[in-house]
């Protein structure tokens, strides 16, 4: 993998078939840690959009499974990864 640094943040990508992909952890990290990203991910916006992304580029997407996520997201109670 390749970094680049972006204001003083080393945030990871590579290439898979002519295609950039960028550590979203990585953004993330730079901001406010492992706190924000936990929050990010409980967001039901973030939650909606990796599932439209993993609908159009993951032929072995979990439909079923992602539909609980999906329901939980946003409560107090859900909890990510």
């Amino acid at each position: 993998m390749k970094e680049l640094n972006v204001l003083d943040t080393k945030i990871t990508y590579y290439n898979m078939n002519d295609e950039d992909y960028i550590s979203l952890t990585d953004m993330l990290k730079s901001k406010d840690g492992d706190f924000f990203i936990s929050d990010w991910l409980r967001n039901r916006n973030t939650i909606e959009f990796l599932g439209i992304w993993e609908e159009l580029h993951n032929p072995n997407f979990n439909y079923g499974e992602f539909a609980i996520i999906k329901s939980e997201a946003g409560l107090n109670s859900y909890k990510s990864g």
